[in-house]
């Protein structure tokens, strides 16, 4: 049984940084995508991120490139993602996912929620002061 697990949200000032874990456990095989999704109060969840356990290939959305940093550890089967400079529109549920039949992460391309076959049940980040 797959099992998603995010933790590291919480209430965080504008500029500050947080570090979001996926802890995957249940996989029958090793390759696999993990994804970052979030979604705001009122808006339209967004694929933020994606490392594959495949070929390493990453993903880091637009708007959030240059402050959202994706890694992983193979050893702990956990997927990092590392925020920084955080501002109010950060404010989210944060959600991991895992796709096991593409596996890898399209650079120019956004995840998509409905590949996703696994999902996290989130964790709460929020920036204000």
């Amino acid at each position: 049984q797959v099992q998603l697990v995010e933790s590291g949200g919480g209430l965080v000032q504008p500029g500050g940084s947080l570090r979001l874990s996926c802890a995957a456990s249940g996989f029958t095989q090793p390759y696999y995508a993990i994804n970052w999704f979030r979604q705001a109060p009122g808006k339209e969840r967004e694929g933020v991120s994606c490392i594959s356990t495949s070929d390493g290939s990453t993903y880091v959305a637009d708007s959030v490139k240059g402050r959202f940093t994706i890694s992983r550890d193979d050893a702990k089967n956990t997927v990092y993602l590392q925020i920084d400079d955080l501002t109010p529109e950060d404010t989210a549920v944060y959600t991991c996912a895992a796709d096991t039949s593409f596996r890898v992460c399209i650079s120019a391309h956004a995840p998509r929620a409905s590949r996703m076959e696994y999902w996290g049940k989130g964790t709460r980040v929020t920036v204000s002061q």
